[in-house]
């Protein structure tokens, strides 16, 4: 309960409607707040002096003495100024359609929330950045949430790291948190992020701590406090984001486009990407495909976790380990020691150029064809992220690990051959400075939290999820009809085809039931 709190809960919301939004008892929800303000988590509001007289302080009791009734002393919470529906014993009737209309307070006006997730909580702490910066980390980790008002401080903190320079990891650290300070400083009070032009503040948001929220719920703390949802990217794979239409968001539509799911499907619909392989739960393999024997490295996925490089020669026995919990994909990723990665930096310009490029003497990685196909399925106009190009001829081992890859804009492209889709992810990337500014300008430049533009993306979004659902419906072994018998359904997910987390309460991703293979161009069933 009390971390359920810890989100909706803010200065211009009554407790009365905190409690109609939740749907918890207005008690409960009083004596979680009350146990806030003796934690130090929280503070009343409005509390003026108390007005006694001046001979109480010189009656003040002696250290150490005893006293026989506490219950006078006790501090209850802020009445409010008229008999109103905080001192009632009874849960409160409220017309939620109508709470979720009105601000919570008269001049206060929505925000924007920055969707995040435990990994960036988790780069802020390891990083040993600056003891302060440590503080919030914990904050937005156990909190799940930091509002506008500790921005200012957050800022102050990230500033102070501002010039130091690291290597290796230490510098994945560094990036991640520079960058989150020019993006809180780019969507912060920016009128021409606002969709209504005003320039309003911005809180951050831990996806994680969301999903305690049944769905409903979620979706009436999100609507009573912001009109727009921003993500980070890429969100970690073991994340369930926000999948309702309302507000709007940039970012993810379905928990389903931030699985190995959406991979195969983009490779379907583009006919581009790596050699793939994805192996359902339980297989066993006594050797790795012919297909792979070229490559030196390769990707592995475990499900619901991050992508790592491996070298060919020992990832049989590692392979086999992961497929008796999980389901893997298993990707070509260089017949070298490190492969060639390029970012695809979108909305895609409407005349097809990329920024600043010349078409008669360098190709474009933004006019390669699988984006105009992927472009045909998915709306690369009204949303912002970046796609991931690979090539697996190319050894960049003097620069790959030293810094992160570079947007398309900057790189000559000789062929297209030798560039395959790898990703593609919604959002405000993190992990490159570089990156970051070239969305942001792009999500200025084409106007993309005007409403109309944001409405179009709902629309666009509804035809991508539904043929990504279809996909994944296709994808699966259909239960036929002895098996419904049995009590086998599409409508009630076996555990062992669904990963599920303790305290999940959402249908989750389904896993895949069959083997399948990508060549390049074709996706099919694989039979081992």
């Amino acid at each position: 309960l009390l971390y359920k709190i810890f989100v909706p809960i803010d200065e211009h919301t009554k407790v009365a409607d905190l409690a109609a939004i939740l749907e918890i008892d207005l008690e409960l929800v009083k004596n979680a707040i009350s146990m806030y303000i003796r934690l130090g988590f929280a503070k009343k509001k409005n509390v003026g002096k108390m007005e006694v007289h001046d001979s109480w302080g010189s009656n003040v009791p002696e250290k150490g003495a005893l006293l026989d009734d506490m219950s006078d002393f006790a501090a209850p919470l802020e009445r409010e100024a008229s008999n109103d529906i905080f001192d009632s014993k009874e849960p409160p009737v409220i017309d939620k359609i109508a709470l979720l209309k009105q601000p919570s307070v008269e001049g206060y006006t929505k925000r924007i929330a920055f969707l995040f997730d435990s990994t960036l909580t988790a780069f802020l702490m390891m990083g040993n950045l600056s003891p302060g910066l440590k503080t919030h980390a914990v904050t937005m980790f156990e909190v799940g949430k930091l509002s506008d008002e500790s921005l200012d401080s957050l800022l102050t903190e990230l500033d102070k790291i501002t010039g130091y320079t690291a290597e290796g990891e230490a510098k994945r650290y560094f990036d991640h948190a520079l960058t989150l300070r020019d993006t809180i400083q780019f969507l912060r009070y920016n009128a021409k992020v606002d969709p209504h032009g005003v320039g309003v503040g911005v809180d951050l948001i831990r996806c994680e701590s969301l999903n305690s929220l049944d769905t409903p719920t979620c979706s009436r703390v999100l609507n009573k406090n912001y009109h727009l949802l921003i993500s980070m990217a890429p969100l970690s794979n073991e994340v369930r984001t926000v999948s309702d239409n309302s507000p709007y968001h940039l970012g993810p539509p379905v928990p389903e486009v931030n699985s190995v799911w959406f991979k195969l499907w983009i490779y379907k619909v583009s006919g581009c990407g790596p050699v793939s392989f994805l192996f359902a739960k339980g297989t066993r393999l006594h050797h790795l495909p012919p297909e792979l024997y070229p490559y030196q490295r390769l990707m592995i996925t475990t499900w619901g976790h991050e992508s790592t490089i491996v070298n060919t020669s020992n990832v049989l026995m590692a392979l086999n380990e992961a497929l008796t919990h999980s389901p893997v994909l298993l990707q070509a990723y260089s017949r070298h020691s490190n492969a060639e990665i390029v970012y695809v930096t979108f909305p895609l310009e409407v005349n097809g150029e990329a920024d600043g490029e010349d078409d008669n003497t360098t190709l474009s990685l933004h006019r390669h064809p699988a984006v105009e196909k992927l472009a045909q399925s998915v709306d690369l106009t009204h949303s912002c992220g970046y796609i991931t190009f690979l090539n697996t001829l190319t050894c960049t081992s003097d620069r790959q690990d030293e810094s992160p890859p570079l947007p398309a804009g900057s790189v000559e492209v000789e062929s297209y051959e030798d560039w395959s889709l790898l990703d593609l992810y919604f959002g405000l990337p993190l992990f490159s400075a570089t990156v970051n500014q070239h969305t942001s300008r792009l999500l200025l430049e084409h106007g993309l939290t005007a409403e109309e533009n944001l409405e179009e993306l709902k629309r666009n979004n509804t035809l991508l999820v539904s043929s990504l659902m279809g996909f994944i419906a296709e994808s699966q072994v259909v239960p036929g009809p002895d098996d419904e018998e049995n009590g086998a359904s599409a409508a009630s997910p076996d555990p062992f085809l669904c990963q599920m987390t303790p305290g999940q309460t959402e249908v989750p991703v389904p896993l895949p039931t069959r083997n399948l293979f990508f060549d390049g161009s074709e996706l099919r069933e694989l039979f081992v």
